[in-house]
């Protein structure tokens, strides 16, 4: 019988193969120097650059994973050392990396400062980044969106001071949600209220991966389990590294992995086609 390959053991190797070699290995040297088989990394981790990431190692340059605190205190330093928000060329002459995996995550570059301080606030970072907050505090101008959302006003108001000693809010829904989510605690609330129109009944919640177990009826009085990982965005999915197994779908606020080879529930979508049908029954 074949012996299998854990998680800690792939990583302890991965980390003894990089102090060996003075640096993060690549996918061929580390094959070189240990016996873990190609498919123990893919079924445990999904893909080498996630094993690296597993491990706290990363490659730089073309092609390798760079991790979102990796990212962000890079960002956050240039931006404390330039005393502003950088500018796409400003990043490029400062920063430590290409501007191509922040504009990926957060759709392009001027949405970057908003996406940085979310994840100070997320990460519990305030009191060590307070002065890269009021940096980007001072640039971000949230009048438009609030403009746009609930129509004209008489009169604007100016840019409010974003409070950090308080929690930050999304847009005021309809009950029975009140207001969007803004995390992933969010998320399994809305996906909780909507699951049974969907389709689903939900039989275990958990902390360990996947997140969600579900019953879905997919038949005349039948069912089958499905496992849900949840996530406010559904490029979080690689970000956290989870592997290709065992899950069968994400369930999310946000859709912004077109890629991803699992089903997705984009509850945004769902809570939008549900307030056009709310509205065609009133009309």
């Amino acid at each position: 019988m074949e012996q299998t390959v854990t998680k800690e053991e792939i990583i302890a190797a991965v980390k003894e193969c990089a102090a060996k070699l003075g640096h993060a290995p690549s996918a061929t040297e580390f094959a070189k120097e240990s016996t873990a088989k190609k498919s123990d990394i893919r079924k445990t981790f999904g893909s080498y650059s996630r094993l690296l990431f597993a491990s706290g190692l990363e490659r730089q340059g073309c092609g390798y994973l760079v991790t979102m605190e990796s990212l962000f205190l890079d960002w956050a330093a240039t931006a404390r050392s330039l005393g502003k928000v950088p500018t796409m060329s400003e990043y490029e002459l400062h920063g430590k990396y290409s501007i191509r995996p922040l504009t990926r995550r957060y759709n392009g570059w001027k949405a970057v400062a908003a996406g940085m301080r979310e994840y100070i606030l997320e990460q519990n970072l305030e009191g060590e980044w307070k002065d890269v907050l009021d940096i980007i505090a001072a640039e971000y101008q949230p009048k438009k969106e609030v403009a746009r959302t609930f129509g004209p006003t008489r009169q604007r108001l100016s840019d409010p001071q974003v409070l950090h000693d308080r929690p930050i809010y999304g847009l005021p829904m309809f009950a029975p949600f009140s207001f969007a989510p803004t995390n992933e605690q969010g998320v399994l609330f809305v996906f909780g209220s909507v699951a049974h129109e969907l389709g689903l009944c939900i039989t275990r919640v958990q902390t360990a991966f996947p997140d969600v177990e579900a019953m879905r009826i997919i038949g005349p009085n039948k069912c089958q389990k499905v496992n849900y990982e949840l996530e406010y965005e559904s490029k979080n999915f690689l970000l956290h590294m989870h592997p290709l197994d065992g899950c069968d779908g994400i369930v999310c606020w946000i859709h912004n992995w077109p890629e991803c080879p699992l089903e997705v529930i984009e509850l945004r979508k769902v809570i939008g086609d549900r307030v056009i049908a709310r509205d065609r029954e009133i009309g």
